[in-house]
């Protein structure tokens, strides 16, 4: 049997301006100024425009009011006068100012030139290589990653040149080519492993020394060991002395582990644009945001024309009405873009004066044993607003301070307390672990036991198990691999 009834039922949805918002929060500098070029070629209401002049300056309204506007489009009765009306739209909504002629440009500068892969197929011209031999040695070098090595089986080398390239090539042939690539500079390249990257350089290297032709030998014969830092096994192996072990390691050492690394970097765009920018000024920490790569945006003049020239058309076809309905469509876009845009500086401005005052110490000595521990939570509770947010904040932003550039989530730690009963953050534990590891005596390297007693001697309790997670977030090996002869 069929019934009908009411249920009431309270919902929370998000609305576009809100969804918005949160993608451009979490943007960096270069993120958002790719975003806003986007957003221009997608809608043709919304352009670039130039300087806000004084006089319109002193008529606009608080950039952070409230505005809202969820009102249906009605194809049937469109008002078209509220979009033309300069005294219901405030001015800040078909302009946005989002740069100064006083901002400073604030980008660590980088150098282009020949990438790691063209300075390897600049080379191939001077390699003996047939019309059979020269497209699979383009392969080859299209192969090998950033770090110089050829991380690929043969097999599948084989099978991608057979669908690809329509290349059919047996293994030995490949094996072939592969040998004329590790030819090229710089030596090591197209190595399939650590070990044969080593013993490439090596093979460049005169055998008539001694330390040269032993190093060489244990990298071919006992490339495990030698990895594990057997020091003992080595030498019972090869019937060597320790000043003889001592001279393998100093020779392994001057040898580069990734052969692409050097070139691949330059060629790369690893500068960083800081997005906020602090100053300290007669002890007073200062803190702007950098607005440089956020260009001037404005709503058309052309749509507001023809929104004019619709309202007054004395009757609207069914083809004019939809014509007004796509224009006011992008127009709401566009402003709703705009507002995004100013409400993101206001929510980077108002989190990152937070995160300064609440590091005060920090940021006026550039100590990082002065840093409190500090969560997500402290800085919403501050401005009071959700944990989310100041995630999407911190995300992928740096400051430019005093000290260096700075990743913004580099500042947010756990804290723990110490034997007086202080709180202190795990930042500053693990640059005392990073301390205690670097002043050890490198043949009896301290093991995670010993150096939790050594924190608890210096008031830090931390346990066994927690100092080998943070000596892991270190990046620092364990005791057995940082022991030297």
């Amino acid at each position: 049997m069929l019934k009908q009834q009411l249920q009431i039922k309270l919902s929370q949805k998000l609305s576009p301006q809100q969804i918005q918002l949160m993608k451009l929060i979490q943007l960096s500098t270069l993120d958002l100024e790719q975003r806003i070029i986007s957003e221009i070629g997608e809608n043709p209401a919304l352009e670039k425009g130039k300087e806000v002049h004084e006089n319109e300056l002193q008529t606009q309204e608080d950039p952070f009011d409230d505005y809202q506007n969820e009102q249906k489009i009605d194809t049937e009765d469109i008002d078209i006068d509220s979009y033309l009306s300069d005294d219901e739209i405030p001015n800040y909504r078909i302009q946005s100012n989002n740069q100064s002629s006083d901002d400073e440009t604030r980008e660590i500068p980088f150098s282009g030139g020949t990438s790691f892969h063209e300075y390897l197929e600049n080379q191939l011209q001077n390699l003996i290589l047939n019309d059979v031999e020269k497209p699979v040695a383009e392969f080859l070098i299209g192969s090998i990653d950033n770090s110089g090595y050829l991380r690929r089986s043969e097999e599948d080398i084989i099978d991608d040149l057979a669908f690809t390239q329509n290349i059919l090539i047996e293994a030995k042939a490949l094996k072939k080519i592969i040998k004329k690539i590790q030819s090229l500079d710089p030596p090591g390249v197209g190595a399939r492993s650590l070990q044969e990257c080593l013993s490439l350089q090596l093979a460049r290297k005169e055998h008539d020394r001694p330390e040269i032709a032993l190093t060489h030998k244990i990298i071919d014969n006992a490339f495990d060991e030698f990895s594990r830092k057997h020091y003992k096994k080595l030498q019972d192996r090869f019937h060597i002395s320790e000043e003889e072990l001592r001279n393998v390691f100093e020779e392994i050492a001057k040898l580069n582990p990734k052969p692409g690394g050097a070139l691949s970097e330059t060629s790369q765009n690893n500068h960083v644009v800081p997005d906020f920018i602090l100053t300290i000024e007669n002890g007073t920490l200062k803190v702007v945001l950098n607005r440089r790569n956020a260009p001037e945006l404005r709503i058309s003049n052309n749509y507001k024309e023809m929104l004019s020239g619709y309202a007054e058309a004395p009757k609207k076809n069914k083809s004019q009405q939809e014509a007004v309905l796509f224009i006011k469509q992008k127009l709401d876009a566009a402003k709703w873009f705009i507002d995004a845009i100013e409400q993101r500086y206001h929510t980077l401005f108002l989190t990152i004066n937070a995160i300064v005052d609440y590091q005060r110490d920090y940021f006026l000595t550039g100590d990082e044993q002065k840093l409190k521990p500090m969560i997500l939570k402290d800085i919403a509770d501050k401005i009071e607003m959700d944990i989310s947010t100041i995630s999407r904040v911190a995300n992928s932003k740096y400051i430019d301070t005093p000290y260096g550039v700075k990743l913004l989530k580099s500042l947010f730690s756990e804290g723990m307390k110490n034997d007086e009963g202080e709180d202190v953050s795990t930042i500053e534990i693990k640059k005392i672990l990073e301390e205690l590891i670097a002043n050890e005596d490198k043949k009896n390297p301290l093991a995670d036991q010993a150096l939790s007693e050594s924190l608890k001697e210096k008031g830090y309790n931390v346990a066994r198990r927690t100092v080998a997670k943070y000596r892991e977030q270190l990046d620092l090996p364990v005791a057995r691999l940082r022991k030297s002869i």
